[in-house]
Parts: C-alpha cells; structure tokens; sequence
C-alpha cells in the first residue's frame, strides 16, 4: 500500500528567496533561512531543495556549511565551485555535484558565464556528524548510475522518459520526487495529478509506485532510508 504525506507541491507554493536585484532568485521547497514553517522543516534526512537561478556574473560569496551533505544538479548553464579544500570545479549540465561539509568548510558558487544558470541544489542531514570535508563530481550522470550517498543512507536517481513511457519510483520509507522537466501523471492519495516542471511529490512508504509521463521528462527521485537525526 502506498501512504503519501503532502502528496504534492507546487512549484508555486515554494517560499522564493535569494536577492533578485543581485541576479539571484531561489526557490525553498522547505523551511530555509528567514522562512519557518513548522510543518515543513525536512522530509526523512531531506532538509532543503531549492531552484536557483543566476544571472551572468551573480553567485553566492564564500560561506560555511558544516554536518550537512549537498548534491547540485545542474539544469542549464555552467556553475563555478571553489571551497576551503582547495577544489576549484565548472559543474555542467548532466553532472552531479556532492560536497560533503562534515565538521566545517567554506565554498562558493558562481555563473562565471554570459548566459543563465539554473540548477537545483538539496541538502540532507548525515546520519553521522563530523569527519573531514570531501568533494566529488559525476559526470554524465545517467538512469544507470544511481548515486548513492552513504552518509545519509540515501540514493538519488535520475530518471528520464519519454512521451507516453512509465517511470518505476523505488520502494523507501521516504521517497522524494522533484520534476526538472516535463509533465508526469502520479497517483496521490487516491488521487490523480499531473506534476510540471518545479513542482514535487513526497512518498510514504513507497511501494510499487509507477509515474506516468504525459511529456518527456526528467525527475530527481530521491530514495531515503534514515531517520533524520537532530543536534
């Protein structure tokens, strides 16, 4: 049986943030920074997932992030990363990007390049605090290579179909289904919905839970098996 909690989120009812007159505009599927809502702080070790987009020459300065894991997906454009360890990456569509922040680093986030960036950026929370920052990219990320990320006994898939195909969601006590493009058709809470670009779902104890894919379309499946831990 599949339970959903909150089957859907709109990518209208996401919280914006970030500062436009900067070239910087963000979209918070959860509580972040100056937004709280108590009913929406994380779903399992899942604590953020925004939409960013940046203008030419717009970006984040260096800043600290520590006992979080973050995985970058980017949609379009190119993204600059540099941090306190040294690495110094372009990030390109189809490439995921993992910085793990463990006891304490600093990095920064640029769009270096004359066109648009958009990527979407999420953070879980490791089942383990501490330990020494790492960094990683995969490039040409493809539904055959599922992404594991051990420290928060989570795995990220990237699905993609095209019109009229199915989309096979895994079975997790947490399943999180952000759409980057296209339109797919979920069954939610004995319900039918059609979910477009930026728009979510989260799952309950997944189980045997298919998508119908109404225009070509690319998701990031979120498969979760820890409980979240806090403090």
């Amino acid at each position: 049986m599949t339970h959903v909690r909150r089957a859907v989120q709109r990518a209208g009812e996401r919280f914006p943030g970030g500062d436009p007159e900067a070239g910087i505009e963000t979209w918070h599927a959860f509580s972040f920074s100056g937004f709280y809502d108590s009913d929406n702080v994380r779903f399992g070790p899942l604590a953020a997932c925004n939409e960013e987009h940046l203008a030419a020459g717009a970006g984040f300065a260096m800043h600290p992030h520590r006992d979080v894991e973050i995985v970058t997906w980017v949609v379009e454009g190119e993204l600059t990363h540099e941090d306190s360890a040294g690495h110094a990456t372009v990030v390109r569509p189809g490439d995921l990007q993992r910085l793990s922040a463990g006891s304490g680093v600093r990095h920064s986030e640029r769009n270096e390049s004359a066109g648009p960036l958009r990527f979407v950026q999420m953070w879980l929370t490791p089942s383990d605090y501490g330990g020494e920052p790492s960094y990683e990219v995969v490039r040409g990320v493809s539904e055959s290579t599922p992404y594991a990320l051990a420290r928060a006994d989570a795995v990220l898939h990237v699905r993609r179909a095209g019109d009229g195909g199915t989309i096979a969601l895994p079975d997790a006590p947490w399943v999180y289904v952000h759409v980057v493009r296209g339109v797919v058709r979920v069954e939610a809470g004995g319900s039918s919905e059609a979910l477009s670009a930026g728009d979510a779902v989260r799952v309950l104890d997944a189980e045997g839970v298919v998508v119908g894919v109404e225009v070509a379309a690319e998701l990031l499946v979120w498969e979760m098996h820890a409980e979240p831990r806090f403090g």
